[in-house]
C-alpha cells in the first residue's frame, strides 16, 4: 500500500506491476545512456518502485549496503553511493574505472535532496548547479576564539584572515559543469510539476512573504555547497556563502548544500582523466528537504530538529524533475548521443 501511494504521488503512469531484477555477474559490457547517483535508499527508491530496472550488476567496490547497479532496458542505470564523502567517492571511482562499464557516452544525474538558503530556495525545490564548491577544506578557528574583527572563523586554507584567498589548494575545491547541459536540462524540466505538502507550506509562513523561501517549490539553476560536517545556522551560512564568493572569484552562489557530491565529481574527474568517461556530460540535482538556518524568531537547534514538511517532497521532486530529462535523453538518444555543447 505504500508503494502504491508513492507511485501515485509521482505522478506516473504505469502497470503497477514491478519485476524483480534479474542479478548478473557476467562479463558483459554495460553501455548506460543515464546513470542515476542517489547517495542512500530514501533517494532511491522512487526510482526502484516506479522504474522497471530488469538486471542488477553487483559491481567491486560498491557499497555493501548498495552493492548493485540497476540497469532497465532503456538504457536507464542507477547506482547508491550511501551517505558522506568516503562513501561517495569510493563508490564512485569504483564505477568510474570498473572494467563491466563502458561510460564513455553516458549522461550522469546525481539526484539527491540537501539544505536550501531561504534566500534562493524553498523546501521541495529542484536546482540544477552550475557550479560545485567544497565547503570543507578551509580552515576553522571557533568562533569564541576570533579576533573581535573578524565576522567569521573560518579561512580558506593558508589564509590569515577570512578575506584572504587561499595559499594551497586541493584542486578539488571548485568544479564548473557543462553550461549548455545544464541551460538545456533546466529548459526541459522548469516546468515539472512540483510536489508539495500541507505542513511544508505551513513552515515556510515563517518567513516573509514573497521571499523565496516562502514562495512554492519551483525548479531553478543554482549552485551547491559539500561538505561531510552537517551544519546548520545563519552564522555558519553567511560564512559559507563569503567564502563560495570568494573562492569562486563572484561567480558562485549556492542555494543547496548537502554532504557528497565534491567528492563524487572528484572520483568522476578521475575516471574522465583516465579515459573512462565523459565529464562535460555530469549534472548535479539538489532539491530543498530543510532550509539550512533558522526562520526569523527561531533558534539554530529549533530549525535543525524542526519537523518542516519538506522531505518528502524534496524526495519526490529530485525523482520527478531527474526522471524527467531521463526519460528525454534515452527517447531522443540521437540528438544527445554526441554530447551537448
Amino acid at each position: 500500500m505504500k508503494k502504491l501511494s508513492l507511485a501515485i504521488a509521482l505522478g506516473l503512469l504505469s502497470s503497477g506491476c514491478v519485476t524483480t531484477p534479474q542479478s548478473s555477474d557476467s562479463a558483459q559490457t554495460i553501455s548506460p545512456k543515464v546513470l542515476i547517483v542517489t547517495m542512500f535508499g530514501s533517494e532511491a527508491k522512487p526510482w526502484l518502485e516506479t522504474n522497471t530496472f530488469t538486471h542488477s550488476y553487483h559491481i567491486a567496490g560498491l557499497s555493501a549496503e548498495y552493492p548493485e547497479l540497476k540497469c532497465n532496458g532503456k538504457g536507464i542505470c542507477l547506482v547508491t553511493t550511501a551517505m558522506g564523502y568516503a562513501n561517495a567517492a569510493s563508490t564512485m571511482s569504483a564505477v568510474a574505472l570498473s572494467p563491466q562499464l563502458n561510460l564513455r557516452d553516458t549522461y550522469f544525474i546525481i539526484s539527491g535532496i540537501g539544505g536550501v538558503d531561504p534566500n534562493d530556495g524553498t523546501l521541495g525545490s529542484a536546482n540544477w548547479a552550475r557550479y560545485v564548491i567544497d565547503g570543507g577544506l578551509i580552515h576553522e578557528i571557533d568562533s569564541r576564539q576570533i579576533p573581535q574583527d573578524w565576522t567569521s572563523g573560518l579561512l580558506a586554507l593558508g589564509a590569515t584572515k577570512p578575506s584572504e584567498k587561499a595559499k594551497w589548494s586541493a584542486g578539488t575545491e571548485v568544479y564548473k559543469l557543462n553550461d549548455a547541459l545544464v541551460n538545456k536540462a533546466y529548459k526541459l524540466t522548469a516546468n515539472v510539476a512540483l510536489s508539495d505538502g500541507e505542513q511544508a507550506q505551513k513552515y515556510r509562513q515563517q518567513y516573509k512573504a514573497g521571499t523565496p523561501g516562502a514562495q512554492t517549490p519551483k525548479v531553478s539553476i543554482c549552485d551547491t555547497l559539500s561538505s561531510d560536517t552537517y551544519w546548520h545556522g545563519s552564522d555558519i551560512a553567511k560564512s559559507m556563502q563569503a567564502y563560495t564568493t570568494m573562492v569562486t572569484n563572484g561567480k558562485a552562489n549556492y542555494c543547496t548544500t548537502q554532504m557528497e557530491d565534491n567528492a563524487s565529481l572528484t572520483a568522476l574527474k578521475r575516471g574522465a582523466e583516465s579515459g573512462k568517461l565523459d565529464f562535460n556530460r555530469i549534472l548535479v540535482m539538489r532539491t530543498g528537504s530543510n532550509f539550512d538556518r533558522e526562520a526569523p524568531n527561531q533558534t539554530p537547534i529549533e530549525s535543525l530538529s524542526a519537523k518542516s514538511g519538506g522531505y518528502m517532497p524534496a524526495v519526490i521532486n529530485a525523482y520527478r524533475v531527474s526522471n524527467t530529462l531521463a526519460q528525454k535523453i534515452v527517447t531522443d538518444w540521437p540528438h544527445w548521443e554526441n554530447g551537448v555543447k
